[in-house]
């Protein structure tokens, strides 16, 4: 048996100052920065949310900016293969730490580790 559930909402952006993307949602989405240089590689800020909705990150980017969702899960391979077993593909794994998939309708989504100390109430079980 398994846990997941819906983890993040990722804001990809091909931009030069990943700072400005993070002002320009901060003030659209009404959630103030949690930080702007999350890992200190400049590649990820974070909006604050509460800790029962999905967390808001910016992600910087090479390829085209798109929005993608993140399934968080306390087994990556678990999570993977009853993706798989659905219709997803496994596209890439990333820094030994997340798996890139594909659903069948063509978007890209992450299944990465548990985010958060606690999986909070949606918390999808599977055996």
């Amino acid at each position: 048996m398994h846990h997941s559930r819906l983890c993040a909402l990722v804001l990809d952006c091909k931009v030069d100052d990943l700072g400005d993307a993070a002002r320009f949602w901060s003030a659209a989405l009404g959630k103030p920065i949690a930080a702007l240089d999350q890992d200190g590689d400049g590649r990820y800020a974070e909006l604050r949310t509460a800790d029962d909705e999905p967390l808001i990150l910016l992600q910087k980017v090479e390829h085209e900016s798109r929005v993608h969702l993140d399934i968080e899960t306390d087994d990556l391979e678990a999570e993977a293969a009853r993706l798989e077993r659905l219709g997803a593909k496994r596209i890439a794994f990333v820094r030994q730490r997340w798996w890139v998939m594909e659903a069948p309708s063509g978007q890209r989504f992450c299944v990465v580790r548990k985010q958060r100390d606690a999986f909070g109430p949606h918390l999808n079980r599977w055996d």
